[in-house]
């Protein structure tokens, strides 16, 4: 019996051919996100708009002895409250961007608003921003070369029709809550169709990095469940960031000869990469296989070419997070070289990059425009929208292909995990002007609750899990 076969969650018999299920389970999405479009074109602005807190760049000197007081805080509170939250049973970034949100206008603003103004003052923000910005471009390079292929091929059907369904359900709630949102919350001048697109991209994140993490904790790596976790979170994490690259064009493009442009250079850039840019990472990673002492010329060859990368896909107008990405992507995927990759920056990505972009997160979040009733109702919505659709859209393809509701169940609440590839999405969607400050705010919430909840909803899955085995004859 092969490998793959050993690590198949168990199934039931199909109740419907999969050619049928996936385009019903499709299909219907599909046509609900087209009819919101079409009726989001004729939707009036109303009411005023709050403009989005730049973080502007530096007119004066580095203060160095101002940034590293800066870093010192963040990290601090990061390591304080990840610690607080991994004893509580969260994972430790739940902790982190908790600690981003602490430091922001939301809490020490209020609470202490002399200190947090000299401890961030604003011109000190863009030498801040950048070091940010630097550790997410590397961050995200980490987050392509840990997506093994492997995980999507053993799962086969499964995996691709829970991770598509996973993607449009929610996909297509948040096209259709954006009819609601865009008169109110829309920021001036933004036409509905990337607001819509880009809140539907913004519900259909999976955060890749947490749930290999959430996994790992729990011993479920190399479980069936955890196999066709991955698998499903891997089909994500690529098609979100096709979707966020997608909306970005479509948010950026000032006119149809620039909007040509732009998609004519991608696809230049694509057909370069997965060709030419393929067979040159592979043979440096074989240059390295033979080599392994060699590891710091490889590792800045991959840098260089990464940095390369992001920066012509910044130029190109679909950001440079994409660029990166699809490097570490293209890396040939083997663990010499993965563990090479990650050994050397994981650690100081983690530990003193990311704790200062969840910061800058934290200052450009503000839950006092959060207010009033109606608000607050929209809020619950936003969280209603995003729970129920991935976490019932994960669980019900699962099912539709075979897997018992028990670990069915349980993939769908892995699969609402979001994390940090959210905060990722909404600060471009706030950058790009597609999205309001205080619906940034919201949507802030909604990433941190449903990163949060991954845990508390998994041990109950569980439960139901094990009831169900002793029921079962």
């Amino acid at each position: 019996m092969s490998e793959a076969a050993d690590r198949s969650i168990p199934t039931q018999p199909r109740r419907f051919p999969f050619g049928l299920a996936y385009l019903v389970l499709v299909g219907i999405p599909v046509g609900f996100v087209l009819v919101a479009l079409r009726l989001g074109e004729h939707l009036p602005l109303l009411g005023e708009r709050v403009t989005a807190p730049e973080i502007r760049k530096a007119t004066a000197g580095l203060d160095l002895g101002l940034l590293v007081i800066q870093m010192v805080a963040i990290i601090s509170a990061a390591r304080v409250v990840g610690t607080i939250a991994k004893y509580v049973g969260q994972p430790r970034v739940v902790g982190e961007m908790v600690a981003g949100l602490l430091l922001g206008p939301s809490v020490l603003g209020r609470l202490a608003p002399g200190l947090s103004t000299h401890l961030f003052p604003t011109a000190s923000l863009g030498f801040l921003n950048a070091l940010a910005q630097v550790g997410l471009l590397l961050f995200m390079f980490l987050v392509g070369v840990e997506l093994d292929p492997r995980h999507v091929r053993e799962s086969g059907r499964t995996a691709v029709l829970t991770s598509h369904i996973s993607i449009l359900l929610p996909f297509t709630l948040g096209t259709l809550i954006s009819l609601w949102l865009f008169p109110t919350l829309a920021p001036p001048g933004v036409p509905f169709m990337p607001f819509a697109l880009f809140m539907g991209a913004a519900m259909s994140v999976t955060a890749f990095p947490v749930l290999a993490r959430i996994l790992g904790e729990r011993g479920l790596i190399g479980t069936p469940l955890g196999a066709l976790a991955i698998a499903c979170a891997a089909v994500d994490d690529i098609t979100a960031w096709c979707m966020l690259a997608a909306v970005v064009l479509v948010a950026r493009a000032g006119d149809q000869r620039s909007l040509a442009v732009t998609v004519i250079g991608t696809a230049v850039y694509l057909a370069f990469m997965f060709t030419i840019g393929r067979r040159g990472l592979a043979r440096l990673a074989h240059r390295f296989e033979r080599r392994p002492h060699a590891q710091e010329g490889f590792l800045a060859t991959l840098l260089v070419v990464t940095l390369a990368s992001a920066c012509i896909t910044e130029r190109l107008g679909i950001h440079a997070l994409f660029g990166a990405f699809v490097v570490g992507a293209l890396v040939p995927n083997s663990p010499t070289i993965t563990e090479a990759v990650t050994s050397r920056l994981r650690d100081s990505i983690t530990v003193l990059l990311l704790p200062l972009y969840f910061a800058l997160t934290g200052l450009r979040t503000s839950v006092v425009l959060i207010s009033g009733g109606h608000m607050w109702l929209i809020l619950g919505a936003i969280l209603l929208a995003a729970i129920s659709g991935k976490f019932c859209g994960s669980a019900l393809a699962a099912r539709v292909t075979g897997i018992r509701w028990p670990d069915a169940l349980a993939l769908g609440a892995l699969m609402n995990t979001r994390g940090l590839m959210e905060l990722v999405f909404l600060n471009v969607g706030l950058d790009t002007g597609v999205l309001s400050p205080t619906l940034f705010a919201m949507m802030v919430i909604m990433a941190v609750t449903t990163t949060a909840m991954t845990t508390p909803l998994l041990d109950l899955v569980n439960r139901y899990r094990s009831a169900s085995a002793m029921l079962a004859p």
